[in-house]
C-alpha cells in the first residue's frame, strides 16, 4: 500500500514538473521599446556582459516603439575583508557600481545607481582566483543589466 502511494506520488510529481512552462523573464523578443543608442564608459568587462544582455533588444526595430538612449558608467572595486595572522588576505569583497541614465528625445527620464557586491574566499592559485572573479563579475553584470531592462520596461508602461 505504501509503495503504491509512493509510485503515484512520484508520477504526479513528474507530471507537475514537466507540465510547467518555465521561460526566462527577459527571453521574449517583443518589447515595446527600442534602445537606439547605448553609450558605455568605465570597466570593459562589466560593460561587455551588459552589452551582451542588451544585444537582443537593440536588434528589434519598429517605427512604433519608444526609442531610448542609455548611458552606462561602470566601476569595480575590490577590498580585503579579512586577513590571517600573517597579514595575508583570506576574503575579498568585489563591489560593482553602475550608474545609468535613460533618455528619450534628449529628455532625461531616469538616472539611477545600482551597486552590487559579493564576498569570496582567497585562493592560493591565482588563475582560479581570477576565474572566480570573472564569474562573479559576469553574474553581477547580468543581474544589473536585467535591472536596467526592468526599469526601461517600467518606464514604458507608464
Amino acid at each position: 500500500m505504501n509503495r503504491t502511494l509512493n509510485k503515484i506520488g512520484l508520477v504526479f510529481l513528474i507530471f507537475a514538473l514537466t507540465s510547467c512552462s518555465y521561460s526566462p523573464i527577459f527571453s521574449e523578443k517583443n518589447y515595446n521599446f527600442q534602445l537606439s543608442e547605448i553609450i558605455f564608459t568605465g570597466e570593459k568587462d562589466i560593460n561587455k556582459f551588459i552589452k551582451e544582455n542588451f544585444n537582443r533588444i537593440k536588434s528589434n526595430s519598429d517605427l512604433e516603439k519608444n526609442k531610448y538612449k542609455v548611458f552606462i558608467n561602470s566601476k569595480e572595486k575590490r577590498n580585503i575583508v579579512s586577513k590571517n595572522s600573517k597579514g595575508d588576505p583570506l576574503k575579498f569583497e568585489l563591489i560593482v557600481t553602475v550608474e545609468y541614465e535613460i533618455s528619450n528625445n534628449e529628455k532625461l527620464l531616469l538616472k539611477k545607481i545600482i551597486q552590487k557586491n559579493n564576498i569570496y574566499n582567497n585562493d592560493s592559485d591565482l588563475f582560479k582566483l581570477e576565474q572566480s572573479e570573472k564569474i562573479i563579475i559576469e553574474n553581477i553584470s547580468r543581474n544589473i543589466s536585467d535591472n536596467i531592462i526592468s526599469s526601461i520596461i517600467n518606464l514604458n508602461d507608464n
